[in-house]
Order: C-alpha cells, then sequence, then structure tokens
C-alpha cells in the first residue's frame, strides 16, 4: 500500500520548488501584460483630466463630442451644439480630439508623400 501511494505521489508532478517558480512566473507575466499596462493608461488619463482647459474638444466615455465651455473640480460643462450645453463628470471625458484644421493638413502631406 506504501509502495503504491509514493508511485502515485512522485508521479503526481515535480518538486515544490518548481512549483513555486512557475506560479511566480506567471505572476511576473500577468504584471509584465496586464497590470502594468493598466497602470500606464491610467496615469495618461488622470494628465489628460489635469490639462482639461476651456475650447478643448474632447469626446467621453458615452460618445458625445462636444467643446468645454466650464471645468471644475468634478463636472466638465460640454457645448454640443450652438446654445446647447450638458454636464458631465470629468472622469467620463475619455479623449481630446485634435483640432480639425491640423489633422486636415497632416492627412493632406501624406497624401503629397506618396
Amino acid at each position: 500500500m506504501a509502495d503504491s501511494f509514493l508511485i502515485l505521489a512522485q508521479a503526481a508532478g515535480p518538486s515544490g520548488a518548481v512549483n513555486i517558480v512557475f506560479i511566480l512566473a506567471l505572476f511576473a507575466i500577468m504584471y509584465f501584460v496586464m497590470i502594468r499596462p493598466q497602470q500606464k493608461q491610467l496615469k495618461a488619463h488622470r494628465e489628460l483630466l489635469s490639462r482639461l482647459k476651456k475650447g478643448d474638444e474632447v469626446i467621453t466615455q458615452g460618445g458625445m463630442i462636444g467643446r468645454i465651455h466650464l471645468v471644475t473640480e468634478r463636472e466638465v460643462t460640454l457645448e454640443v451644439a450652438n446654445g446647447v450645453r450638458i454636464r458631465v463628470l470629468k472622469s467620463s471625458v475619455s479623449g481630446m480630439i485634435p483640432v480639425g484644421g491640423e489633422t486636415a493638413a497632416k492627412t493632406e502631406e501624406k497624401k503629397e508623400e506618396k
């Protein structure tokens, strides 16, 4: 009986040290694949929110596009059409939209290079 149990224990897998190294390797991979990029993205989003000012064109997480009319500590007032203003949480701003003239000029430069 004892011999069969010993054989099963040996067949079950490698030693405990190899298991610990394997688990540590998995945590390292998870850190570099998931946690670190998410922390970088969060830092970039906080920087974006701190740079918001009146006149910037932004897009919210819900897909609303508008020009900033007023910025407070927690809220942003967006003008989405002439005279139409909405209040959204500052944290819901997902990105800035580049000025239309600059992107059109860059697009024309790319066409000329081809």
